[in-house]
Order: structure tokens, then C-alpha cells, then sequence
């Protein structure tokens, strides 16, 4: 198995961690791509794509899980919807 393959496997294991609380909602994710600079990109789905929460759901749920279970990942992006940085 390459390397490549072993990370993509570890997101993929964090995703399924995290699936269950978005499909009670009616939501999903899926990983559509590591890049070769590590990046994973990340489509949110169903409801998740509409809901006013999708960034905060994003940041703190999803891109922290994978950074700190997949060390190896430089940077994850969601590729269906613009991340909203909160009001300051």
C-alpha cells in the first residue's frame, strides 16, 4: 500500500467517525481528493451543503478531526460551498 493510500485510508476513518452526527440531520460528507501536497478536499452533502452552521460544522468538526488524527495533511478544503469566518 503507498503512502498515499495510507493517508487517504486515515481520512477516510475520521470521516466515518463523523458521518453518523451529519446523516441524523440529513447530511453527509464524502472525500473527493488528496492532492499531492497533502491537501484533502472535502464535499459536504445533503443538508450540510444549505445549513447556516456548514461553516462552523467545517472548521471545527471536520478540517480539526482530520488535521489532528492525520498529521500528515497539510490542509483540507471544502470544495462545495465558501467557508464563512465568523463575525468578529
Amino acid at each position: 500500500m503507498s503512502i498515499n493510500q495510507e493517508i487517504e485510508n486515515k481520512i477516510l476513518a475520521v470521516l466515518e467517525q463523523i458521518r453518523p452526527y451529519l446523516l441524523e440531520d440529513g447530511g453527509d460528507l464524502e472525500l473527493v481528493e488528496l492532492t499531492k501536497d497533502y491537501v484533502a478536499r472535502v464535499e459536504l452533502k445533503g443538508t450540510c451543503i444549505s445549513c447556516n452552521l456548514n461553516s462552523m460544522t467545517f472548521k471545527t468538526g471536520i478540517e480539526e478531526s482530520i488535521l489532528r488524527a492525520v498529521p500528515e495533511v497539510t490542509r483540507v478544503e471544502a470544495i462545495n460551498f465558501t467557508i464563512i469566518p465568523p463575525n468578529k
